[in-house]
């Protein structure tokens, strides 16, 4: 039997006094006629098991909030955007003033059967992580197939090939072929760094239209047009390891998200110049509307890269400056820190952008700030190393 059954049976049965039945059974007297009162009301339904969940739950999402975590991940699925715990939490920010955790919206999530279980995969502390401190010090670039409705003219699809800024995950060229060759690879590297300048580097696999060092015996130690190219320009040519495409993971990623969205879309070309116009209305939401999560709070990729200095290839390297880059916040004076020799300088900023996330780019005594969310230039100025506060406005 029961401790509850048997103490039950001591007080109603033996009528035995509660003070010694609370000793003989070692239960709290407040339990015991608790007890009592739900078996006089119940019968013996009062011994059956019971939930211990609270009857109510002051610090449950409501119901309304749940709904909208819900209509957002679908609204952002049927448009082929990611649909994870963390862009959701950006959206519900911005365009609801509703502010959930990211845990919270995992659960609410996995509660409503909406996130696919996946096998397990290799732990991300595992691996090597590297990204570009400046804008142009590295462009990724990979190549992906994609098929179009004219499958009598275009029986294997065409080709999409990609120009990444590794810093800021900034798309700088998509552009669709029929096949990709070295002379296409060249032009478009060629067409992009006429748009943005020059590279420090590239970073590509070891496809033949990138590099001949993997080839055959006799072209091995040669170069391709690609490759003339980079030494002509003294850009640095780097290539990932065989068998190892996370070294590439940032222009596989972004492949992927862009495919997404092709796929989304409801009507699917049928021709390369159709393909192009998904591609160009595809870069320039993702460059310019679209949070980005793997850059500091969530900023678009243009913001960054429109605002950041660029680097330069190797001879046009100017290796007597002190290039910094720094993430703060205006404190509540409206001000920023920053060492310079040694020692502490404020910068003013403006009490009107207390607690704004900012980028500081430091080159000697030069500096600029700038939001870091919206890519707005708020301060510029070279440091006058006599003073230790830099006003906003010069006295």
């Amino acid at each position: 039997m029961s401790k509850a059954r048997l103490v039950i049976t001591a007080v109603v049965m033996e009528k035995r006094p509660v003070a010694e039945v609370v000793a003989a059974y070692g239960v709290s007297r407040s339990w015991l006629y608790e007890l009592l009162a739900r078996y006089r009301a119940e019968g013996d339904a009062a011994f059956e098991l019971r939930s211990k969940a609270p009857r109510t739950s002051p610090g449950a999402t409501p119901p309304a909030t749940v709904d909208l975590v819900l209509t957002v991940r679908k609204q952002l699925l049927e448009a082929g955007h990611d649909a994870g715990a963390e862009t959701i939490c950006w959206h519900l920010a911005q365009h609801h003033a509703v502010t959930l955790s990211r845990a919270t919206i995992h659960r609410i999530l996995t509660r409503h059967g909406a996130v696919t279980p996946e096998p397990r995969k290799k732990p991300k502390s595992s691996y090597l992580r590297f990204e570009a401190a400046m804008p142009n010090e590295c462009w990724q670039s990979d190549f992906t197939h994609y098929p179009l409705t004219d499958t009598a003219t275009f029986p294997k699809g065409v080709e999409i090939i990609t120009w990444l800024d590794d810093c800021t995950r900034y798309a700088l060229h998509v552009s669709a072929h029929r096949a990709i060759t070295t002379p296409i690879v060249k032009d478009t590297f060629r067409k992009t760094a006429g748009q943005h300048g020059i590279p420090a580097a590239t970073l590509t696999d070891n496809g033949m239209v990138y590099t001949v060092r993997l080839a055959s015996i006799g072209r091995r130690g040669g170069r391709n047009g690609f490759e003339q190219q980079l030494r002509d320009w003294h850009v640095a040519q780097k290539n990932s390891r065989p068998n190892h495409p996370t070294t590439c993971g940032k222009v596989e990623r972004f492949q992927q998200t862009m495919k997404n969205w092709l796929r989304a879309q409801p009507d699917q070309p049928a021709t390369i110049a159709g393909l192009q116009a998904l591609l160009d209305r595809f870069r320039h939401e993702y460059n310019t509307t679209r949070p980005h999560r793997s850059l500091p709070h969530r900023a678009t990729p243009a913001a960054l890269y429109d605002t950041m200095p660029k680097a330069l290839p190797g001879p046009s390297r100017d290796t007597d400056t002190h290039d910094r880059i720094r993430h703060d916040i205006v404190d509540k004076s409206g001000t920023v820190t920053l060492r310079i020799h040694g020692q502490l300088r404020h910068i003013g900023i403006g009490r009107t952008h207390t607690r704004t996330h900012v980028i500081l780019l430091v080159q000697d005594l030069d500096v600029r700030v700038i939001n870091a969310i919206t890519g707005e230039l708020l301060r510029e100025l070279t440091i006058d190393t006599a003073k230790d506060y830099q006003p906003k406005t010069p006295k």
